[in-house]
């Protein structure tokens, strides 16, 4: 199913991939009290976390990741969007979880392969 969808992009990774998990992982943003870690991305300013698959990052190289940056930073998808690393992203959407992965791995299939 997978394949189909994104051709291009799964052609360039080794792996047989049948989760939309395995390319890029969405987590809600909570605030967790629990620990005296310091959130990098505040849960009020970024309701998800998302990361970027070593997968997908090795498939498209490091320069096509710097370009994901700008398409997401410039794109109105999302309320809010930051860049804490390469692979790591903060995002304020109403969007769900796989919502937003969908539309990350559609936009690098599209545009970056």
């Amino acid at each position: 199913m997978l394949k189909e969808k994104y051709p291009k992009l799964l052609s360039k990774i080794d792996e047989d991939i049948d989760e939309l998990r395995y390319l890029v992982v969405v987590d809600e943003n909570y605030d967790d009290d629990d620990t005296d870690e310091f959130d990098v991305f505040e849960p009020d300013e970024y309701s998800h976390i998302v990361y970027v698959d070593e997968r997908v990052q090795n498939a498209i190289g490091e320069e096509k990741m710097q370009e994901l940056i700008s398409l997401l930073e410039n794109d109105k998808t999302f309320d809010d969007f930051i860049a804490g690393e390469v692979d790591n992203y903060g995002v304020k959407s109403s969007m769900s979880e796989d919502e937003i992965a969908t539309y990350i791995v559609k936009l690098i299939e599209e545009k970056l392969v």
